[in-house]
């Protein structure tokens, strides 16, 4: 413990011996340091903050009841509106309108002023926490920075009202521009659907008889056409065997009267009369229009001039040449109109081969057609419910629309204007002061060290025989002179002097340096607090 106390005791020796050699030198930088922080400290502007804070309204209906039309991020949209805000053409008529930076207007261009603003203003988002983890965007706060404290407040008030107007003019153009695009969608899926609906009438026109609703009617059409074009056949087959009749009549005409009599049934008049009866049982059943019915008249029509013929040659009793002349002319008479009919039936059969062919062609061609008018109808089902849903889009948009001019929809709302401030935001002069006086102490603490570390004088005994290892006899005190007391007071008087010189220029130098330097604000400004 002895030991312990003596080298404390040495410790304090050798610092006070060090002060007591650097003291005015410590004092000097000392006093030069913390006057310069003092000054500046004193001459620094005050500058002012100014905050709004803005609140974000939810829409008040419900979207189960109408869908938004406005449906970008609500965090992107806030950014855009401030972006916009920020725009050079806009922060130059903010300062034009109320004078601001009037030191720098006039010096420096306009992009460097505004600019200047843009560093002053001050732009955050305020949110809560999710339960899906993200953050939904509540509020958030503008504020402003200047020298006085009610323009700063207006200016923090008009940026923020430009925040507000902005937000309700780009909700209304963005409905606007939805539902504008919708009904100009809306109009061209209409013309669409005219277009779909004239190419499925024209199809339609030139495929008729071969759509598939038509395909029953054609096989109905071709049945009755095959039914008819047999009948035509068996009138034809009918028409051969009496053309075949008449001419075994004809060839028996020519023969000698025994061996041209004709049985008793095959003669024209029972011919006559059986035909007769076939066309009275044919009407019983059918009309007069039936083919059977029409070739049973046109038959008996032709066998009546010969009967009438034989009828009155009979009574007569004409002579044998007589008689057979009017036989064979009514027999030629009777082929030639078998012949006619003959060709008549033959033409039909062509006609009817004709129809018939054409109806197996639409029928053919019917499934073909069938899966045209599905794709067309395919097309116009699509135009169609593609209509049907942009409609419906319309209609919401439309009504999106109607709420936005009534801001019944997300809002901005101000929730705390910005008040002109009765204190300083910056600078923390205590702060400064206090971080001026710790930064003295270490300056003039570094400048005692550096002067003992290049002063190479001895200053004690233990300095020299650590040195030159010479035993040292005795230490004899200096004695000084009157005339050498009488320099060093002079000597003290002039460095006092300068030493107060030099920390009043160094003052006046910081004030004058610091009187308008916003940007050391600014910079202090962090250790508020």
């Amino acid at each position: 413990m002895p030991r312990s106390r003596e080298q404390s005791d040495h410790v304090f020796d050798f610092v006070a011996d060090i002060w007591q050699r650097r003291k005015w030198i410590a004092v000097a930088v000392f006093s030069a340091a913390f006057a310069g922080v003092t000054s500046l400290a004193l001459s620094l502007p005050d500058i002012y903050r100014a905050t709004a804070t803005v609140m974000v309204e939810r829409q008040q209906v419900s979207e189960a009841f109408v869908r938004p039309s406005v449906t970008a991020e609500l965090e992107t949209r806030i950014q855009t509106i401030h972006k916009q805000v920020m725009s050079r053409a806009r922060l130059s008529d903010v300062i034009k309108r109320l004078n601001l930076y009037p030191d720098l207007r006039g010096q420096v261009p306009v992009d460097a002023i505004v600019e200047r603003m843009r560093r002053d203003v001050d732009f955050s988002l305020s949110g809560v926490d999710q339960s899906s983890g993200r953050t939904a965007t509540i509020a958030f706060t503008l504020g402003y920075t200047g020298r006085d404290p009610v323009t700063v407040a207006e200016v923090a008030n008009l940026l923020t009202s430009f925040h507000v107007e902005e937000n309700t003019k780009s909700r209304e153009r963005q409905a606007v521009r939805t539902a504008e695009f919708l009904r100009t969608q809306l109009d061209e899926i209409k013309r669409s659907i005219d277009a779909q609906q004239q190419r499925t009438g024209a199809f339609k026109q030139q495929h008729n008889g071969e759509l598939p609703e038509q395909v029953e009617a054609n096989l109905a059409a071709l049945d009755r056409f095959n039914n008819q074009l047999r009948l035509n056949g068996e009138y034809q087959i009918r028409a051969m065997e009496r053309r075949e009749r008449l001419e075994h009549d004809a060839a028996a005409a020519a023969l000698p009267p025994r061996a041209a009599a004709p049985p008793p049934g095959d003669t024209p008049g029972a011919r006559l009369a059986s035909l007769t009866d076939q066309l009275t049982e044919m009407r019983r059943k059918y009309s007069d229009r039936y083919p059977d019915v029409i070739r049973l008249r046109q038959e008996i029509a032709a066998l009546e001039p010969l009967v009438q013929a034989k009828s009155k040659a009979a009574p007569a009793e004409a002579p044998p040449d007589a008689a057979e002349a009017a036989g064979t002319h009514a027999t030629e008479a009777a082929l030639r109109e078998v012949e006619s009919q003959l060709q008549s039936l033959k033409a039909e059969e062509t006609l009817l081969r004709n129809v018939i062919a054409t109806y197996e062609s639409r029928v053919e061609n019917a499934p073909k057609r069938d899966e045209e008018l599905q794709q067309l109808s395919r097309d116009a089902a699509a135009n169609k419910a593609r209509y049907e849903t942009v409609a419906k889009q319309y209609e919401d948009a439309q009504l999106a629309e109607k709420l936005e001019e009534g801001q019944s929809v997300e809002q901005f709302r101000v929730l705390d204007p910005a008040i002109p401030s009765p204190r300083p935001a910056a600078p923390n002069r205590a702060w400064l002061l206090g971080m001026g006086l710790v930064g003295s102490l270490a300056l003039a603490l570094g400048a005692v060290v550096a002067a003992e570390k290049l002063d190479t004088t001895f200053h004690t005994v233990e300095d020299l025989r650590a040195f030159a290892r010479i035993p040292a006899i005795a230490v004899i005190r200096r004695i000084p002179t009157r005339t050498e007391a009488r320099t060093r007071r002079v000597r003290q008087a002039l460095l006092a002097a300068s030493m107060v010189a030099a920390i009043v220029l160094i003052f006046v130098g910081v004030r004058h340096f610091g009187s308008n330097n916003e940007q050391i604000v600014m910079m202090t400004a962090r250790g508020r607090g």
